[in-house]
Order: C-alpha cells, then structure tokens, then sequence
C-alpha cells in the first residue's frame, strides 16, 4: 500500500531541511498511445501519459541510451513531487547521485494521476479499470515510442512506484541496468493492507452522494473517511507523538483533514486504490536480472517488518539485496521512501555495483 500525495510530501519536507541542490529545469510532456489495451481487455482510442524530463538523453556509439532514469511516484502522487528540494534537491543536482547534467530522469504520472488519463476527466467510472501492469506498460511505450529511447540506466520507484519497479524486472528484465524499489514487497496485496484498500473504495461507494460514480456534488463524507483511514495506516507513532504532542495540536490536526479532503476527486480515489487488485510479482522474481536493492523502513506500518516478506522473498532475486532501515528520529514511516538523506548512500552503492556489473 502507498500514501497518498500528501504523505508523500511530508517526507519531502523532512528531507528539504536537510539540505538541497539547484538543478536543469525540469520540461513537461505529454505521450498519447493510440488504441492503448488495457489487461481487462477495456480500450482507450487514446491514453495520455503526462511527464516531466530533466536533462538530456544520451546514447553510445551503438545508439543504445545509456543515461535515463525512470522515477515513479505513489498512489494519488504525480512525477512534479520528486523535482522537490527534498527529493531532486538531494539527487539531480551537480555531483549527486543522479546529477541531471549527466542523467535523463524520466518522471512520470501513472494512469489514473496527476495530468495523465483518469476518471475524473470525464469518463468517471466507466473508465477502463486498469492495473499496475497497464501502467507499467503504458510508461514502457511513452519512453520507447514517445521518448525514442532503448534503454533505461535505473528504475525506482516509491511506494506504488517501488511496486511498479518489480513489475519492470519482469516484464522487461533487459531494458535496465539497475532496479531500486523503495517502501514495498514483491507480493500480493492482502491481510490489512488489501483490507485497508478495499474499505477506502467502500466507504466511498456507500457515500449516498457518490450515486454509483455519477456525483453532482463530491461524497465529502466517504472521502473524509477515506482519508481518517489513510492517515492511521501511513503514518507512524513515534514521528506522529513528536509532531504533535498535545491534545491540542492533534485536534488542529484532524480538523484540516476536510480542506484537503476536498481536492480529492472520489472516483480517481477508488481507481488509484483498485488497480492494485492484481499486483502479484512473486510468480516470476526468478526473471529479474539487472542488480535490485529493496529498500523498507522499520516503522513502515504499510510494510510492517513482522511480515518478513522481503526479507524471504529476496533470496529468489539473482541480483538482489533487500535493505531494512531502523526507526530513527529521520525516519518517516511509510514516508521514509522520500527522504534520500536516509537511503541515497544505497543508491549510490547500487549505480556504481550495476556499472561494474555491465548490466
């Protein structure tokens, strides 16, 4: 499971206190695949993949692309969340990990996010049900066919993207040099976390306003709902008492949750929630070949450590390492996956390990 946006930025603003980087302006961009299928079988005369490039691309001797870097957001995100101070701030900038005068970083908004085709842009619940591997597919044709691209140096991805990014080791273990899923396991979504998703989407659909997709006015109250349940599963106890300590400061709290409940669009919610149903890499880990490291923190109650998931399931990735992050004063629960002051020097290791690996 993965937070929301704003999830997303709070761990953003964590890390921007950390320090940051000036970087390339980043450049938007739109990919419309004609006669996309989806895996329902469901079709879309056109689908809009909307992105945000930095830098430029380049290819070898042999025209192989040898710089581009896919970074995919989480449920509700877009790609715009990772040109932040505190995510690109601490990875484009010059001399860092992912520096955007040397790499092509590719960031995406998914199926169903941010300016990319969703719901909410007209077709509401009759638009096609998708699923992670729609999504994966529709990036792989924006960057091959949109982008004129042949190969990928890394793919990564937070939360929903983390997932994605096992999903691309297996569909394409040749196009990429290197994988780094951030706050996720290889495995289908059930127990609490399914759970979690399946109420968001019911108490939305029970909203009386919601009428089947079809709302003259927004289902506040599903959506709120939704959004109670979203902030006890993302966030995490200890970075929670500390930022709000009283009675009072929780209070202050609970009550701005109906503000930003209301730039929630009810039917983009239940798609984003929804198209995890079938996410299930387990099955095929054994096809991933470019190096992985897996990267989850301690206080992720999304993938709670208990579970053992990654850890067991990681033996079956040929290349692969799965790190597990302790709680620290830094870390951010689920949101830890966009704090690259915590887990970069692991990117850093992966990059070179994957040039040296020739993958």
């Amino acid at each position: 499971m993965m937070p929301l946006s704003r999830v997303f930025s709070m761990g953003l603003m964590a890390a921007s206190l950390l320090g940051a980087a000036s970087f390339p302006a980043p450049v938007e961009g739109d990919y419309i695949a004609k006669n996309f299928k989806f895996v329902t079988g469901e079709m879309l005369p056109e689908l809009r993949i909307h992105y945000i490039t930095v830098g430029k691309p380049q290819k070898d001797a042999s025209g192989k692309t040898t710089n581009a870097v896919l970074i995919m957001h989480g449920t509700g995100g877009s790609g715009r969340a990772f040109t932040s101070d505190g995510f690109g701030g601490h990875l484009f900038g010059p001399g860092q990990t992912l520096d955007a005068t040397k790499y092509f970083i590719i960031l995406p908004d998914g199926i169903g996010h941010g300016k990319s085709s969703k719901p909410s842009d007209g077709m509401h619940m009759k638009f096609p049900k998708f699923t992670y591997d729609d999504m994966v597919k529709a990036d792989y044709l924006m960057i091959t066919e949109g982008l004129g691209l042949n190969h990928l140096r890394l793919v990564m991805g937070t939360s929903m993207g983390a997932m994605h990014t096992w999903i691309w080791g297996e569909m394409y273990p040749d196009f990429m040099d290197a994988l780094m899923p951030l706050a996720s396991n290889p495995t289908e979504i059930a127990g609490r976390n399914w759970a979690l998703r399946q109420e968001i989407i019911n108490v939305i659909e029970q909203d009386p306003d919601w009428n089947g997709g079809e709302y003259t006015k927004p289902p506040i109250h599903g959506i709120i709902a939704a959004e109670y349940i979203l902030g006890v599963m993302t966030s995490c106890p200890l970075c929670m008492q500390k930022q709000y300590p009283t009675h009072e400061a929780v209070v202050k709290m609970v009550d701005s949750i109906p503000a930003r409940a209301a730039r929630v669009d009810a039917n983009d919610m239940i798609y984003q929630y929804d198209c995890s149903r079938l996410y299930n890499p387990e099955p095929n880990l054994e096809k991933i070949k470019a190096p992985l490291i897996a990267i989850n923190s301690a206080d992720d109650q999304v993938n709670p450590p208990e579970l053992g998931i990654s850890d067991r399931l990681i033996k079956r990735v040929k290349n692969g390492k799965f790190i597990l992050l302790p709680i620290s004063d830094q870390t951010r629960g689920h949101g830890t996956h966009s704090i690259p002051a915590i887990w970069g020097k692991y990117l850093d290791e992966l990059m070179k390990e994957s040039e040296k690996s020739g993958s």
